[in-house]
């Protein structure tokens, strides 16, 4: 490609690199990182979810939250920037589109509500298969404040009344075609003001053109500049998930 860089372009060129070697220690009240390893008190104590190691800190027990089964903790780990700002406030409501079977879903849980959730948090949980919403509702049954939702992305209508107010944070993560125009329709119906929203995107998912992936989710920045909406990162998750970037986004006033 000739001409100028874009500003979408500079920034997923400067935040691809692999991060370096960090220790913020406590993100949150509930999501401690050491390194490479992010670990999450168990709002379920003596409970895993996905045979994930227990292990106590100070009194404490934690789960470790493993980077190679969530895109989440992996763009914890490989962003540039301090990783908390990708995680949303304990005690909010926030929605997830294509929750899956629970992985992710069950660390965002330990820091947004907590235990008998405490916090008052709310995680509407959407996905589109059924068997999907089988182990997320068998989750939300020892974690109160999770809201599974049997539903399809693109169709709001059909479960928009479950999230009766604007979230200030959205995740997606779902395997149907055009991803990107989701997303940006999602960012539109649900997210509030300075509300911070997360795509995660595989290269694959989206119609390739003759330069290749980098040129690929380039393309994908521009399309979330040219809705309004302020990229601040694109995450490469290589080593943990080949081929997939995971945009964060701001809505501005």
């Amino acid at each position: 490609m000739s001409g100028e860089e874009s500003s979408s372009q500079r920034k997923i060129k400067r935040n691809n690199n692999n991060s370096k070697s960090k220790n913020y220690s406590n993100l949150s009240w509930a999501v401690r990182m050491q390194r490479r390893a992010i670990w999450t008190i168990n709002a379920n104590p003596r409970k895993t979810v996905y045979g994930e190691s227990l292990r106590r800190f100070n009194g404490k027990e934690y789960r470790r939250w493993d980077p190679r089964r969530s895109k989440l903790a992996a763009a914890m780990i490989r962003t540039r920037n301090n990783p908390d700002i990708l995680l949303p406030a304990a005690g909010s409501q926030i929605l997830y589109l294509g929750a899956g079977h629970g992985t992710t879903i069950s660390h965002l849980h330990d820091h947004l509500c907590g235990a008998d959730n405490r916090k008052g948090g709310r995680l509407v949980a959407v996905d589109l298969a059924p068997r999907c919403l089988r182990d997320l509702t068998h989750l939300a049954h020892s974690r109160k404040g999770l809201v599974p939702v049997l539903g399809d992305a693109r169709k709001h209508t059909a479960w928009g009344a479950l999230v009766p107010r604007r979230v200030n944070w959205l995740f997606q993560d779902v395997a149907q075609a055009g991803q990107v125009e989701i997303f940006l329709s999602a960012c539109d119906s649900f997210l509030a003001i300075e509300g911070i929203a997360l795509l995660s995107l595989k290269a694959a998912s989206e119609r390739w053109n003759s330069e290749g992936e980098a040129a690929l989710f380039t393309e994908v920045g521009r399309k979330i500049e040219a809705h309004g909406l302020e990229l601040l990162e694109g995450i490469k998750l290589t080593g943990f998930e080949d081929n997939h970037t995971l945009f964060v986004v701001r809505r501005g006033s």
